[in-house]
């Protein structure tokens, strides 16, 4: 134990942050990064109405890891108009009394356009893996020009300001996300974060809704008794190069990664919709990129991190035979994307810029049929893997390849697979 606590202590200290375990410090703890609203001829629905005047949007987020306070941050980013909160809160549960949040004292804010805003510290107490449900007043008319399309969680729009209401009057459902998009909490400084980014996969597509049960939630179930978040920059339609239905990863990959505090590790599961958009419906006319241009992206994505002192690890991209079928996409999958996906996996494995590797791909596939989904992870569409399959990417996440050895060259204790995590213990 004693050599457990030096090595937690000699990593902190490495990484900038507080070495002593009693000092509390800001941990992000949840996130939907931000998107814009597309145009209404795309090929989804925004699942949002174009504005919002005198309404409440409540919606539940579970953090990874609690503690004795939090804050929030409202987001801006793509609004060509400022931003008037006139009210926000925090319930802890479904049906508590929600406690209102201050922004410098006020109870609203003003967000600028490509703006966001952290709430001043709330002390309402956490627990680790605790859903808690936010509400957002507007007064006055706002375009909805920034959102999280896919939530993968029922959130509603009500009439007035219903902020503090316990129960809302008179509501309608939707699952995208508005306005919030990141929890932070105060917690030892012996936690930290891990980030994964995405796209649908990652973001859920396709896992239960409203169960919370997206590959990133049973990898925070996992962590949590060690004092580790996990924290979702997945966005459906992400693409590594190129803008999609999100900015691409090289764009935010600063702000919905490394500008998190506490971040210590990143995943990157991103890739398939640059290989497989080109030809469809989403991009009828861009050409496929290259091995080479998804090989200089990777690169890229690693000098980021590995500038910050971050740990980087990748994971190989899923099979997909396929993939889609009977939607307007039906041509996502063809044997020569595939292909693309096996020589870009091949280098990975082998040659890859990342601290480690993680390969999803071999966790996933139908041993008989490689380049398909095994149907017991598949969630039908052949692309997204379903509850199980999400459980099963969770379960392949070795937590030495995850947390250590770190780009520090700090060793951290082996632990691998499903194996039980010990309870009030950390890494």
């Amino acid at each position: 134990m004693d050599r457990l606590r030096q090595l937690t202590s000699t990593l902190l200290a490495l990484s900038g942050v507080a070495s002593a375990a009693s000092v509390p410090h800001w941990l992000a703890s949840w996130q939907a990064s931000p998107q814009p609203v597309w145009a209404a001829d795309f090929l989804f629905p925004t699942l949002v109405p174009t504005t919002l005047q005198d309404q409440t949007f409540r919606q539940t987020a579970r953090i990874s890891l609690g503690g004795p306070r939090l804050r929030v941050r409202l987001s801006n980013a793509y609004g060509t108009h400022p931003l008037w909160i006139g009210a926000a809160s925090v319930a802890a549960h479904t049906g508590a009394t929600p406690q209102p949040l201050r922004f410098d004292g006020q109870p609203g804010v003003l967000i600028g356009p490509g703006q966001e805003r952290l709430s001043d510290p709330l002390a309402l107490a956490t627990a680790d893996r605790q859903a808690l449900q936010v509400s957002i007043y507007v007064p006055q008319p706002v375009p909805l020009q920034t959102f999280h399309w896919d939530g993968r969680q029922t959130s509603w729009i009500a009439a007035g300001d219903q902020s503090l209401a316990r129960e809302l009057s008179e509501a309608s459902g939707t699952t995208a996300r508005l306005f919030l998009t990141g929890i932070e909490v105060e917690a030892a400084a012996s936690t930290r974060s891990v980030v994964v980014i995405g796209d649908s996969i990652t973001d859920g597509a396709s896992a239960s809704l409203d169960q919370d049960q997206r590959w990133t939630d049973h990898l925070a179930a996992r962590l949590a008794p060690w004092g580790v978040a996990v924290v979702n920059a997945g966005i459906s339609g992400g693409r590594l190069l190129r803008d999609g239905m999100g900015e691409s990863a090289l764009a935010r990959f600063p702000r919905d990664v490394l500008e998190l505090p506490g971040v210590v590790s990143v995943i990157v599961l991103i890739g398939i919709n640059d290989i497989s958009w080109p030809g469809t419906a989403f991009a009828r006319e861009q050409p496929r990129p290259t091995l080479a241009e998804l090989q200089a992206g990777y690169r890229a994505l690693a000098g980021q991190a590995h500038r910050r002192g971050v740990r980087i690890v990748g994971a190989t991209l899923p099979p997909f035979a396929g993939a889609l079928p009977g939607t307007p996409l039906d041509d996502y999958y063809q044997p020569d994307k595939d292909a693309l996906r096996q020589q870009l996996n091949a280098w990975l494995r082998t040659d890859g810029p990342f601290d480690a590797v993680i390969d999803l791909d071999a966790t996933l596939r139908d041993p008989a049929a490689p380049s398909r989904m095994a149907a017991a992870y598949d969630s039908g569409d052949h692309l997204h893997p379903g509850d199980a399959g999400n459980r099963a990417m969770a379960e392949a996440v070795d937590l030495d390849v995850l947390m250590g050895p770190s780009a520090h060259g700090v060793d951290l204790p082996r632990r691998t697979g499903s194996e039980p995590l010990p309870t009030g213990q950390r890494l």
